[in-house]
C-alpha cells in the first residue's frame, strides 16, 4: 500500500501538484514510518512549496534513518540555505559530499556557503558544535566527516569522474535516448516507465550510484517502451503517445506552450527538406482533368472521344445497346437504343463500297 502511495506522490509531483505530493508521501510514511526515501522525497516536495523549515526536519529524519542517503544530505543543505543558516547546511552538504564521488550539486552548494561562512577554524567548530543536534549524529561523527570532506576537496581536481552523458534523438513515433555507461552489467541497471515519468537506475557495487528520475516533454506509452544494455551505452526507446515533436527531453511550461502553437504533424510519414517547391497535387489533377474536356481532337481520336463521351454519360440501357450493337455488327454499327437492338441480332452495316467480311480462323 505505501508503494502504491508513493507511486502517485512521484505522479503528483512531476504534474507540479507539490501540496498533494506531500499528503500522499505522508500517508505513506503514516504506513511505513522507516522508510528514509519517503522522508527524503517528501522534503524535497516541502522545498517546492517554500516549507523549507519542515523540509529540513524531513531530511534531518531520514539521514538518521539511512546516514548513507546522499540526497536526504542534498534536500538538507537546500533547506538550510534558504532558511539562511549556512552553517546547518555547509555541514550537511559536506558529509554528503564525503559519501559521494565529486557530485558536483554539493561542490557548487558548498561554495555558495562558504561565500557567506568564514572558512577559519573557530567558525568551523562554532558550526559543527551548533549543528550536531540538526543532523542527528554525534560530535565525533561531524569531525570525522568534516576531515572527510577536506580530503575530498582536496582530491577534487586530481580525481574528477565524470557523470554518465545522455543524449536523445527522435522520430515522430518515438524517443530514443542513449546514456553513455560503459561496462555495466545488465543486472545493474534498473528502468521505470510511466505515463510521463522515466527513472533509470545504475548501481554497480563499488562505484557511484546513478539515478535520472525526469518527467518527459510529452506521454508515452509504457507497454511499448524497451530498453537494452549494450557494452558501451544504454539504449531507452520510448514510445510517444502523440505523434508530436518533442522540442526537448524533459517537460517545461514554456517548451509544451511553444508546441501547442505550432502546426500539429498531419502524419507519421517523416517529411525531407528539399529545394524544390512544393507541388499542389490536387489542383494539378483537377487542371489536368479540365484540360481533356476541353480537349479538341481531330479524325478517328475526336471520333473515339465522342464515343467515349456518351459511353460514359449514358445510362444503363444505353450501354448495354452500345455495346451489343457494336460487338455484333462487327464495329460497324453503334445504338443507343435498347429496344430497337435488344430484341434482334444486329448485322454489320460496312461503308458504302466496301464488302463486309467475316475473319476465319
Amino acid at each position: 500500500m505505501a508503494s502504491e502511495l508513493e507511486k502517485k506522490a512521484k505522479e503528483a509531483f512531476f504534474d507540479d501538484d507539490f501540496a498533494l505530493a506531500v499528503q500522499l508521501y505522508s500517508q505513506a510514511i503514516d504506513l511505513d514510518p522507516s522508510n528514509a526515501d519517503l522522508l527524503a522525497d517528501r522534503a524535497q516536495a516541502h522545498i517546492k512549496l517554500n516549507n523549507f523549515t519542515e523540509a529540513a526536519s524531513d531530511a534531518s529524519e531520514a539521514i538518521k534513518l539511512n546516514p548513507s542517503l546522499l540526497k536526504a544530505y542534498l534536500r538538507k543543505g537546500t533547506a538550510c540555505l534558504k532558511l539562511e543558516d549556512y552553517h546547518a547546511a555547509k555541514v550537511a552538504l559536506e558529509t554528503g559530499a564525503s559519501l559521494s564521488e565529486n557530485d558536483s550539486r554539493f561542490t557548487k552548494m558548498i561554495e555558495e556557503c562558504n561565500r557567506h561562512v568564514p572558512n577559519e577554524s573557530n567558525g568551523l567548530s562554532s558550526s559543527l558544535s551548533s549543528n550536531v543536534a540538526a543532523l542527528n549524529v554525534s560530535p565525533s561523527t561531524i569531525e570525522e566527516d568534516e576531515g572527510l570532506s577536506r580530503a575530498h576537496q582536496a582530491n577534487t581536481d586530481t580525481a574528477v569522474k565524470p557523470r554518465y552523458r545522455h543524449e536523445y534523438y527522435q522520430n515522430l513515433g518515438e524517443v530514443v535516448l542513449t546514456i553513455f555507461a560503459k561496462g555495466i552489467p545488465a543486472e545493474n541497471v534498473v528502468v521505470q516507465f510511466g505515463e510521463q515519468i522515466l527513472s533509470v537506475d545504475i548501481d554497480v557495487p563499488g562505484q557511484e550510484a546513478y539515478q535520472y528520475q525526469s518527467r518527459l516533454f510529452g506521454k508515452i506509452i509504457p507497454d511499448k517502451c524497451r530498453f537494452v544494455v549494450l557494452s558501451t551505452k544504454i539504449e531507452i526507446r520510448l514510445a510517444k503517445a502523440e505523434a508530436i515533436t518533442w522540442t526537448s527531453l524533459e517537460y517545461s511550461k514554456e517548451a509544451v506552450l511553444q508546441t501547442k502553437n505550432s502546426p500539429s504533424a498531419k502524419s507519421l510519414r517523416p517529411e525531407y527538406p528539399s529545394s524544390k517547391p512544393k507541388k499542389d497535387w490536387d489542383k494539378l489533377e483537377a487542371l489536368v482533368k479540365k484540360e481533356e474536356k476541353e480537349e479538341k481532337l481531330d479524325g478517328d481520336a475526336g471520333l473515339n472521344k465522342l464515343f467515349r463521351d456518351i459511353f460514359q454519360n449514358a445510362d444503363e440501357d444505353m450501354r448495354r445497346a452500345m455495346t451489343k450493337s457494336f460487338v455484333e455488327s462487327n464495329g460497324t454499327v453503334l445504338s443507343t437504343d435498347w429496344k430497337e437492338v435488344g430484341s434482334k441480332k444486329v448485322e454489320g452495316s460496312p461503308p458504302e463500297g466496301m464488302e463486309l467480311k467475316k475473319w476465319e480462323y
